[in-house]
């Protein structure tokens, strides 16, 4: 069996992500994330400048953070091409019914 290998440090900046989400127009302040994951709120602070660094996150003008115009573009794009797959089944489903 082969062992995972994984970063530590990576998974920990993934988590902050994955907490920003749902909180795009009023962001998360620093003390607020490190709260909800445990952290100091100076490994906050490293892990957010890696994501505002990668285009994942972003300082709003209050200082609170919140995903990226990038980020939510990936997201974006990830819905569009669910409504392009599910536009598709439903015509497949209509031939399908209409040759009934």
């Amino acid at each position: 069996m082969t062992a995972k290998r994984t970063n530590d440090s990576a998974l920990r900046v993934l988590r902050v992500l994955k907490a920003l989400r749902g909180h795009t127009l009023t962001g998360l302040s620093n003390a607020e994330l490190a709260k909800a994951l445990g952290e100091s709120p100076a490994n906050i602070t490293r892990y957010m400048d890696t994501l505002i660094e990668a285009g994942f996150a972003t300082r709003l003008e209050t200082g609170r953070f919140a995903p990226s115009i990038g980020f939510l573009q990936y997201a974006m794009a990830t819905a569009e091409e669910l409504n392009r797959g599910a536009a598709r089944i439903n015509e497949i489903q209509a031939r399908i019914s209409a040759s009934q």
